[in-house]
């Protein structure tokens, strides 16, 4: 009986705990609306009239690439805002779905312009 005490704890030692626990999936389209989120975190705000940052992501095994579209104020410090956005973006889905991200591209689509955004007529005045 003692010989089977013994070869217990080296039959516990050669199981994985984490193989026996199973496995996740996380569709793509959930790390994308993640992503998507992170970015509106990280931004100072929406443009007025603009849309909200959208994201899509391509998962292979552990890891992630993240592209991130959005739109942005101007004048604003672009480089700085897009810092942010990379960096939130890696960081939250790092922490909440467990996954590497390798990259984490944004795309600038558009900057909004105090101007633009003016509703009073141009033009000549009569």
């Amino acid at each position: 009986m003692a010989t089977d005490l013994a070869a217990a704890p080296a039959a516990d030692a050669a199981r994985d705990p984490v193989r026996d626990r199973g496995a996740t999936d996380i569709a793509d389209r959930v790390v994308a609306k993640i992503a998507a989120q992170a970015a509106r975190e990280a931004l100072d705000r929406v443009p007025k009239g603009g849309s909200k940052p959208h994201a899509s992501v391509v998962v292979h095994r552990d890891a992630a690439r993240v592209a991130v579209t959005l739109e942005l104020d101007y004048p604003s410090d672009v480089g700085r805002q897009c810092g942010a956005v990379r960096s939130r973006v890696r960081s939250r889905v790092e922490h909440l779905v467990g996954l590497e991200v390798h990259e984490v591209t944004v795309d600038v689509e558009r900057l909004h312009s105090a101007h633009t955004r003016d509703d009073t007529p141009r033009g000549r005045l009569s």
